[in-house]
């Protein structure tokens, strides 16, 4: 029997989406462009109970609020419009001439929520192969290439308010690989669970470090600690997932990335812009 699947796409442009039933192309940012039509095949993320106002800040996460609040399938995940998770074909993955057709379709996507723990329950969360910084802790990366008092501020919001996430904090903060992007799927049960823990840290956070103080790309602070939040949470709980390898529609410039994390590195220069 197939499941209830939703996973919604990121976009904030006209962009091709997989074809797949699975995914729900969303429009992110809608309130703040309204001069942007991305057409009836999207769902704008400033419907229903939403916070499209605080995208320039939150990015993709807007998307993630809107499916925490208007969305009750049994499965919800969010990917983006230039990453995705990858099919399991490693034939198909590596060389299919279209990229569309490298990304995860419907059974992909089944046939890891039907793997099972050790103990025989079902696996409810899937996250995107994990980033290795291998010369940096995920802290030292950030404060590299962005700004480490976002990541200290978060720590203090934790001390006082849930202290039992500090050493899963901590200990995510001293390693050198983690889940990232933003990416998941997961039960309707867990994801609700983790967004009803995520929004209250975000938002306390922004009291404190307003993202207006910043220029446009590091205003986007807040949709960034958010990302090394996510293993944070499952340290914390200990709770099971399986992994899906990701992939881009769009051939990724390698040696570009990997000269701005060296530049940041050795040379204190932090990111200006995404690749």
């Amino acid at each position: 029997m197939s499941k209830n699947i939703c996973i919604a796409v990121a976009a904030h442009k006209p962009y091709r989406m997989p074809s797949d039933d699975i995914y729900l192309p969303m429009h992110v940012g809608a309130s703040l462009h309204p001069e942007v039509d991305l057409g009836a095949q999207f769902v704008a993320d400033n419907t229903g109970d939403n916070i499209s106002d605080f995208n320039a800040s939150y990015s993709e996460v807007t998307a993630l609020y809107w499916l925490w609040k208007n969305c009750d399938a049994d499965y919800k995940g969010l990917v983006h419009y230039r990453r995705h998770f990858a099919t399991v074909n490693t034939v198909k993955r590596l060389f299919a001439k279209d990229r569309f057709d490298r990304i995860a379709k419907r059974e992909d996507v089944e046939a890891a929520l039907n793997k099972k723990t050790k103990d025989g329950s079902a696996i409810e969360i899937v996250l995107p192969k994990k980033r290795n910084y291998y010369i940096e802790s995920v802290y030292s990366h950030y404060a590299h290439t962005f700004h480490a008092e976002q990541f200290d501020e978060t720590r203090k919001i934790l001390m006082e308010k849930q202290p039992e996430y500090v050493p899963a904090f901590d200990e995510v903060m001293a390693g050198k690989s983690a889940h990232i992007f933003n990416m998941f799927i997961m039960s309707r049960h867990r994801f609700d669970e983790y967004c009803a823990w995520l929004f209250p840290i975000l938002d306390e956070l922004t009291k404190r470090i307003d993202p207006n103080q910043y220029d446009a790309f590091n205003a986007r602070y807040p949709g960034r600690v958010s990302e090394r939040l996510l293993d944070v949470w499952l340290k914390t709980h200990s709770y099971v997932y399986t992994e899906l390898p990701t992939v881009s529609p769009e051939p990724v410039n390698w040696p570009k990335k990997g000269s701005a994390f060296l530049q940041a590195k050795f040379f204190g220069k932090s990111y200006s812009k995404s690749f």
